[in-house]
């Protein structure tokens, strides 16, 4: 069988009802390694309403990644700020997200920045230490009444001065 070829594209108006429904499924399966039912219920209680989020991610550098035609991951850059990078369930562990990482990467190091800040769940981590971000702080958050840990982090981008604050 021959490997899926993978492609990192822009955002599609087109593409938020499956960019909703890829994080829900992602949180609530992926995810429950490291939170328990009630904190990915309250993470993702449901799934997303469609066009909120193609407003906000059309307003914002939103990175897509493509198999084959079929949806696969995404992520989402406001500012310096990683707000959202998800794989599909079954594409977790593949290469996806860091080929999507890498594609935000450069497209910060386009724009001139010096850092990129996120929020990582337990889950993600590791990944994004793998890609060399450095925990800031372990926070707890709340979400719809429930607490949960997650980390901010940053990495500096090689060649850069000093990031806005």
């Amino acid at each position: 069988m021959a490997p899926k070829t993978l492609r990192v594209r822009a955002y599609e108006a087109g593409d938020a009802p499956e960019l909703v429904r890829l994080f829900y499924d992602t949180v609530r399966s992926v995810n429950r390694a490291h939170y328990s039912e009630e904190q990915v219920a309250a993470w993702a209680p449901e799934v997303p309403d469609a066009q909120g989020w193609h407003l906000r991610m059309s307003a914002r550098l939103t990175l897509v990644a493509e198999e084959e035609g079929e949806v696969v991951g995404f992520a989402e850059l406001e500012g310096w700020h990683l707000d959202m990078l998800y794989a599909r369930k079954d594409a977790v562990g593949r290469g996806v997200g860091a080929r999507l990482y890498e594609a935000v990467e450069r497209e910060a190091a386009g724009r001139g920045l010096a850092r990129i800040t996120t929020e990582a769940s337990i889950t993600a981590r590791p990944f994004f230490e793998r890609h060399g971000f450095r925990v800031v702080r372990e926070q707890t958050v709340r979400r719809h009444g429930v607490q949960m840990t997650n980390f901010a982090m940053e990495k500096r981008l090689p060649g850069r001065g000093a990031a806005p604050a």
